[in-house]
């Protein structure tokens, strides 16, 4: 960001937003933060100040950013401009605007918006869509816009528009350029957490190794779930989101397959099922990732040691310190504020099993029938090693808004 003042526009003040605000004055990168609320929140601003001082998950604000002993970090609330002062940061709120297009980012020195709304995630929308658009944040005149989840396509477009790139740090990070790229999507936690499990395996063994794959993450409760038992929204097909998050183990859905197939664009070839369950904690969540290789007599077997080895060589050669290995025997309360790590692998927990896969050459679509009466043996068989493998991510702070950060920052310095 070559301007002398470094001002950073937040929409939404939700989960993400609010730790992108704890996360960006701890950084000092900004000299000033713009939130968006889009409406009135409480009676005056010291109800936002009270809201962002206090977490249930994280704890005060002050004693995230200096310890325990430390100073209340708030002062200076004038009510009249939305401003106050968190630990020498400036921050102001917006409090009239819930479009993006309106919001008026130039008028505040805004050259970069991240949208934490989970709210405007098609980048086809026009930026004058009546409903909202990220594009709507151009308009604002914000340059770039960092979107803090998947995008979504709807309607009969099929295909990303070119100024906009997924990416995860750590895997794809230098897919952005800045000369190309508007609209950024930082893809999703179990995404982030995903990626940075499979990348390593697929650096070592290849893709054409990897014969499918599938994941279930079980995963902490979201702002998306009903407290108590609800009635749905009309048009609403998903019943069990309306069932009360404390009380509930909730079967859901998750994008993260799509995703990471943006991500790792080899993944694409290759079958993958990704489910989600939801359960009743606040943050700290789990992916149990499982895997089909084929075995090659030609290289090493592949086993629980060698897979752990090459997690363990990934984390102790990457500076990021976005991939963890453990050899302790976690629970997900361990995860949680655990910084920068996208995944934190629990090596005690990764299996393996080798098998022989019996294939019927009259079943494979393709072959000729005059090779296969050629053949000694209409059956070959296949060696093949199942592998599971654990790995823990924070969904909130510890991994994906440090990580959110690191591409809020990356992004800024080229503007």
């Amino acid at each position: 960001m070559n301007s002398d003042k470094k001002v950073l526009g937040i929409n939404g003040l939700g989960r993400i937003g609010k730790l992108t605000v704890w996360q960006s004055v701890f950084r000092k990168y900004f000299d000033e933060i713009v939130v968006n609320l889009g409406r009135q929140v409480g009676t005056c601003l010291g109800d936002i100040a009270h809201y962002l001082e206090r977490d249930s998950t994280y704890g005060h604000l002050s004693a995230f950013l200096h310890g325990y002993h430390a100073n209340p970090v708030i002062s200076d609330l004038d009510e009249a401009t939305g401003r106050m002062t968190i630990d020498g940061t400036s921050i102001r709120f917006l409090r009239a605007q819930r479009n993006p297009s309106s919001i008026g980012w130039a008028d505040h020195q805004v050259r970069l918006v991240v949208d934490t709304t989970g709210q405007f995630l098609d980048p086809s929308m026009p930026p004058e869509h009546p409903k909202g658009s990220a594009r709507g944040h151009l308009m604002a005149g914000a340059e770039k816009v960092v979107v803090s989840a998947p995008f979504k396509l709807s309607g009969s477009v099929k295909d990303m528009p070119g100024d906009t790139v997924t990416t995860v740090m750590g895997i794809n990070g230098n897919d952005y350029d800045p000369r190309i790229h508007s609209l950024i999507s930082n893809a999703s936690c179990t995404t982030t957490c995903l990626a940075h499990m499979i990348k390593p395996l697929l650096n070592h063994f290849g893709s054409e190794a990897l014969l499918s794959a599938s994941m279930s993450t079980i995963h902490a409760a979201t702002g998306s779930q009903e407290v108590l038992d609800k009635l749905p929204k009309a048009g609403k097909t998903d019943l069990r989101k309306n069932r009360s998050v404390m009380n509930n183990i909730i079967l859901t859905s998750t994008g993260a397959a799509t995703a990471l197939g943006l991500v790792i664009p080899e993944m694409r070839r290759i079958g993958f099922i990704a489910e989600s369950v939801r359960i009743p904690t606040t943050t700290g969540s789990l992916i149990i990732l499982v895997l089909n290789f084929q075995e090659d007599p030609n290289r090493e077997e592949i086993r629980r040691q060698l897979i752990n080895d090459i997690y363990a060589r990934t984390a102790s050669n990457d500076p990021s310190g976005y991939l963890n290995f453990s050899d302790k025997q976690n629970v997900s309360s361990d995860i949680i504020g655990m910084p920068r790590a996208a995944v934190v692998i629990e090596s005690k927990e990764t299996h393996t099993r080798t098998a022989t896969a019996t294939i019927n050459l009259n079943h494979v679509p393709g072959i000729p029938k005059s090779v296969i009466i050629s053949l000694p043996d209409a059956y070959i068989r296949v060696p093949v090693t199942q592998a599971v493998i654990y790995g823990w991510y924070d969904n909130e702070m510890g991994s994906y808004v440090n990580m959110l950060c690191d591409r809020i920052e990356s992004v800024a310095d080229l503007l």
